[in-house]
C-alpha cells in the first residue's frame, strides 16, 4: 500500500462511528491497510451486498461493535473500554427523501447522535482529536452559481439537511464551550467538522442514490429511471473525501490548535454537473443499458444546485482532489463489475492503489 501518510496511522487506535456504511467501510478499509487498530461502531450494514459485508472487513479489525450513537451512555462505554485516540464521526441518517418520512428519527440521529460522540470525547482522556463529518448539504443552500465557503450560514431545507446544519451548530458549540483552542493545554483534544459533496463508489446499494439506482437497473436489465435529471451536483470518487479527512486527522495530531475547523472537500470544477451526464458515464463504462426521465415537477423538494468552494482545503492542508470525474465514474463502474466474482476486499485495496497513483 502506498502511505501518503508516512505510517502515521500504524497503531494509532481509531474509532470510527458508522463503520458499517458505505464511506465508513471505505475508510475503515484504508486506516487497516495503514496499520490502524480500527474500534468501528454502528447498526447493521444496509444489505448483504454493502462493500461492508462483502469486504468482510469487520472480521479484520479490531473490533466490530452493534451499538446506536442515540444510546448516549452505551458510547461512553466503547470510549472507555476501547480507549480510541483518533475518533471519525460518521454514523448517520444519510438519505434526503427518507427524512421527509423519518423527521424525528433523522434529528435524533443526526443532531443527538454527532451530541452523544461529543460528550464521549469530552469525558475520554484517551481521544486527542476528533473529525466529525456532515455534509455540503449543511449549508443555507440559495442555489447560487459558486461555491459555499466554510464561514457560510447553516442552514438546510430538508430534514436532513436542517439536521446536518444544526449538527455543525452543535460542533461548533461545542467547540467553543468545551474544546476551545485558546484551552488547548487544558482539554487537550481538538475538533474538526467536514464537509463533502456527492460520493459515489463501489458497494454502495442506499436507496434513492443515482450509482446504485444505475447498477439495479443495469443488472436487472431495465431502464434506468432519473428522477431529477437536471440537479447539478460536486461528484467525487468516495476516496477524495477519506484522503481528506485522514490528512487532517494528521494535521491535527501535529498541530491541534491550527486546524480545529470546519472544513470542505470536493472535486474540480468540471466534475460538477448534472445527474443525467453521470448516468450517462455509467452506461457507457457498464457497455449497455438506457435512461428514461422520470423528473417530476411536484415532487419533493431536493436541492438543483450545491457547489462548495474547497479553497481553503488546497492552500492550508496541502489537500486537492486527484481524479477526474472519467476517471472517477470509470472506478465505480469496474468494482460493480467483478464484485460478484472477485474478493471485494482485495478489489478495494486494488481501488486504492490506483486512486493513489492519480
Amino acid at each position: 500500500m502506498i502511505d501518503i501518510f508516512h505510517d502515521f496511522y500504524r497503531g494509532k487506535r481509531v474509532l470510527v462511528t458508522g463503520h458499517t456504511g458505505f464511506k465508513g467501510s471505505w475508510l475503515s478499509i484504508w486506516l487497516h491497510e495503514l496499520g490502524a487498530e480500527v474500534i468501528g461502531v454502528a447498526q447493521d450494514p444496509f444489505t448483504e451486498r454493502d462493500n461492508f459485508v462483502l469486504s468482510g472487513i469487520g472480521q479484520r479489525i479490531k473490533a466490530d461493535i452493534r451499538a446506536d450513537i442515540r444510546d448516549g451512555e452505551r458510547i461512553k462505554e466503547i470510549f472507555r473500554q476501547y480507549q480510541p485516540e483518533i475518533v471519525f464521526h460518521l454514523a448517520a441518517q444519510p438519505l434526503v427523501r427518507l427524512s421527509y418520512d423519518i423527521p424525528v428519527e433523522t434529528y435524533q440521529t443526526n443532531v443527538m447522535g454527532t451530541i452523544h460522540i461529543l460528550e464521549a470525547i469530552r469525558v475520554a482522556e484517551s481521544v486527542k482529536l476528533g473529525v466529525m463529518i456532515t455534509t455540503d448539504k449543511c449549508y443555507e443552500n440559495k442555489e447560487q452559481i459558486w461555491g459555499y465557503r466554510e464561514n457560510e450560514p447553516m442552514g438546510g431545507y430538508d430534514p436532513y439537511s436542517s439536521s446536518k446544519g444544526v449538527a455543525e451548530i452543535a460542533i461548533a458549540s461545542w467547540r467553543r464551550s468545551f474544546f476551545n483552542p485558546k484551552d488547548y493545554e487544558k482539554h487537550g483534544k481538538s475538533i474538526a467538522s467536514v464537509r463533502a459533496g456527492n460520493v459515489i463508489g463501489g458497494g454502495d446499494w442506499a436507496l434513492d442514490r443515482i450509482i446504485p439506482d444505475c447498477i439495479k437497473a443495469l443488472e436487472a436489465g431495465k431502464p434506468i429511471e432519473i428522477r431529477s435529471s437536471k440537479a447539478i451536483r460536486p461528484w467525487q470518487h468516495v476516496l477524495e473525501p477519506l484522503s481528506g479527512y485522514m490528512l487532517l486527522a494528521q494535521k491535527m495530531w501535529d498541530e491541534p490548535v491550527k486546524y480545529c475547523e470546519g472544513w470542505n472537500f470536493g472535486p474540480r470544477a468540471e466534475s460538477i454537473t448534472n445527474v443525467w451526464d453521470v448516468a450517462s458515464m455509467v452506461i457507457e463504462n457498464y457497455g449497455s443499458g438506457e435512461l428514461k426521465d422520470l423528473s417530476d415537477p411536484d415532487a419533493l423538494h431536493e436541492a438543483k444546485l450545491l457547489m462548495l468552494d474547497i479553497s481553503k482545503a488546497k492552500f492550508q492542508l496541502g489537500w486537492e482532489p486527484r481524479m477526474s470525474l472519467g476517471k472517477c465514474v470509470q472506478l465505480v463502474v469496474d468494482w460493480y463489475k467483478r464484485y460478484k466474482e472477485e474478493d471485494a476486499y482485495t478489489l478495494c485495496v486494488e481501488h486504492i492503489e490506483k486512486y493513489l497513483q492519480e
